[in-house]
């Protein structure tokens, strides 16, 4: 089939967005990012990673009449109940309502105790706006949490999660290790793997 030639990549994190931008570049596909436009962020009203991935892919592909791919991805900490979770963007806001991942990082390390095992989940989602057609991939990687944050080539909670079978958080690895196995490279493989089968 042929690729699409375009997705618009719907978020306004520029890291996940360069994560995907470079996950589609051996498919020719052009990543256009969402801060291209004056819009408004939807509501993420949604209970699940899935509902919420639907969400922002359905209002900026409507928004703008490109087909969207959004990700809702987040940790889950077992000593917190799997929270931040689809909270993790909101867990990370200070009294200012900017993100400070290193208060978040110690409000964590407070509550963990004994138990430091956690997952990433990620959620990928394609809408087309001229069909309202849609599908949902999820990539989940398990691991644990280690303390203090090491790294700083990767992004949010990037530099207190290592995930299992490996020793180094995804702060400290390379962003083409990170795509091989991180929770957005698995969801990504699957979407990949339909879109060769599939055509839109």
């Amino acid at each position: 089939m042929t690729y699409p030639s375009r997705l618009l990549i719907a978020t306004n994190n520029k890291g996940k967005f360069l994560e995907i931008s470079s996950l589609l570049a051996p498919f020719k596909i052009e990543a256009v990012p969402t801060f291209k436009f004056d819009l408004t962020e939807p509501e993420e009203s949604g209970k699940t990673f899935a509902e919420n991935s639907l969400i922002k892919a359905k209002y900026y592909a409507k928004k703008t009449g490109l087909i969207a791919l959004a990700d809702d991805s987040g940790l889950c900490v077992e000593a917190m109940n799997g929270e931040p979770g689809i909270h993790s963007a909101r867990f990370a806001l200070d009294e200012k309502n900017e993100k400070n991942f290193p208060a978040a990082f110690e409000k964590i390390a407070q509550k963990i105790n004994k138990n430091s095992r956690a997952y990433f989940i990620c959620n990928l989602t394609i809408f087309d706006p001229q069909t309202d057609f849609s599908i949902s991939f999820e990539g989940r990687v398990d691991g644990n949490l280690s303390f203090p944050p090491r790294g700083n080539k990767g992004f949010g909670y990037d530099p207190i999660f290592i995930k299992d079978g490996i020793e180094k958080t995804f702060g400290e690895i390379d962003a083409d290790e990170k795509d091989k196995i991180s929770h957005r490279g698995e969801a990504f493989l699957k979407f990949i793997k339909w879109l060769k089968n599939r055509s839109l």
